[in-house]
């Protein structure tokens, strides 16, 4: 890996990942799929693990670039520097995408507990019912919400060009420039 890569390839590795934080988010249910299934588990199982590899991915980069640019600060350009910090940046919707699928499977193992008992009488089970199902269609959208926040910031940094150092233009020398006289 180059310590300090182009422009273009910086470019590529942020819509990269904005790519990987939203594969994540497409493979989480919509609302209305919602539900006690087991298959609900494998996909949080699956997700869970996938977010918390990109979230070590956005910390490991972030730390590399970081080393780099401390150990070689005539090298780093603006452009690296706003690429590690996009990288830094997404790490925390990252984080909390995982926390709330972290919530969501704690919802799932409560609704699922709640449909397999017994209704008894006077039971508050169908409200409870009720309130995991919400809680765990919430905690699923937000983190929908945040991986799409992650994955929008990253891509919004690597279309955004950085302007080329302005050159000021140097004032002839009164020898340089030509004489006027009348």
């Amino acid at each position: 890996m180059e310590l300090f890569p182009s422009d273009l390839d910086q470019r590529v590795l942020l819509h990269n990942v904005a790519d990987r934080l939203n594969t994540v988010a497409d493979h989480l249910p919509l609302p209305y799929q919602i539900g006690p299934d087991p298959a609900l588990s494998e996909i949080l199982d699956d997700e869970v693990r996938n977010l918390a590899r990109l979230l070590g991915y956005l910390t490991g980069q972030h730390a590399f670039r970081h080393r780099a640019a401390a150990n070689y600060p005539d090298q780093a350009t603006a452009t690296h520097r706003r690429v590690t910090l996009a990288l830094a940046e997404a790490a925390e919707p990252t984080g909390g995408a995982l926390a709330a699928l972290s919530a969501a499977v704690h919802h799932l193992a409560r609704l699922a507990d709640l449909t397999q008992q017994r209704p008894g009488p006077g039971s508050d089970r169908a409200r409870a019912i009720t309130a995991a199902h919400q809680d765990l269609t919430h905690c699923i959208g937000e983190s929908r919400t945040q991986l799409a926040h992650a994955a929008q910031n990253l891509r919004t940094t690597a279309d955004t060009r950085t302007p080329p150092p302005a050159t000021v233009p140097v004032p002839p020398t009164p020898s340089a420039a030509p004489s006027r006289t009348r």
